[in-house]
């Protein structure tokens, strides 16, 4: 895990064929530059395609969504794709009130992110 001038923690779980699993430890105060910090991390690894596990967000902040719309814009210009999963029924719901649950589409767990099965829908 790497933690770069008290920032948003950055975990990398895990690097499969063509994905990279990465476990998001929010700072709420500090999440700007998160997006281009995650654009580094796939670039370093040479792969578009990310799951972001969001198990320990606890809420969806303006900031921390428009920093995931700029990531995804990114990969989607290097046809890639970024999927999220874990998310609390919480943060499902602000994702669809701010019609952002098309474009950031969530999953239960990783494998179904990776496989693209049916997408959550907050309750």
């Amino acid at each position: 895990m790497s933690k770069l001038q008290n920032r948003v923690e950055l975990e990398i779980v895990e690097r499969g064929p063509d994905w990279l699993f990465v476990r998001l430890h929010p700072d709420y105060e500090k999440l700007d530059g998160v997006a281009d910090r995650l654009w580094k991390l796939l670039n370093q690894h040479f792969v578009h395609r990310l799951v972001l596990e969001m198990d320990e967000v606890d809420f969806l902040p303006s900031l921390l969504m428009g920093q995931l719309v700029m990531l995804h814009k990114r990969v989607l210009q290097h046809d890639g794709a970024l999927r999220l999963c874990g998310l609390t029924p919480q943060c499902a719901e602000a994702l669809h009130l701010c019609r952002l649950d098309q474009a950031l589409p969530h999953f239960d767990c990783r494998a179904d992110a990776v496989h693209g099965f049916e997408v959550s829908k907050p309750r």
